[in-house]
């Protein structure tokens, strides 16, 4: 699973090569770490693990990245299979 190889940091850029944001969190699948976000989307992203990135750009929410959403990492890296759009966002 591409999760495991995410590191605090990192770079996220979406499948259009969008810059998402940088790496805050990590917590693997399983984790009882409840992310900010909405019922039903909270117990997803911790069953199959999540990454939470800092969004870049001025009044832009963090998002969360749950792991099947990652294609690959590499190289400081990390590439996801959606666009940015398809995130979950962090709750205010």
């Amino acid at each position: 699973m591409p999760i495991f190889a995410v590191r605090e940091g990192m770079v996220v850029l979406d499948d259009t090569e969008r810059e998402v944001g940088t790496v805050t969190a990590i917590q693997p699948p399983g984790t009882d770490a409840r992310p900010d976000a909405p019922a039903g989307v909270a117990e997803h992203l911790m069953g199959g693990g999540y990454v939470r990135i800092d969004g870049s750009g001025f009044l832009t929410n963090d998002v969360y990245v749950a792991g099947d959403q990652i294609e690959d990492v590499d190289d400081g890296v990390v590439s996801l299979r959606v666009r940015y759009d398809d995130l979950y966002r962090a709750a205010d």
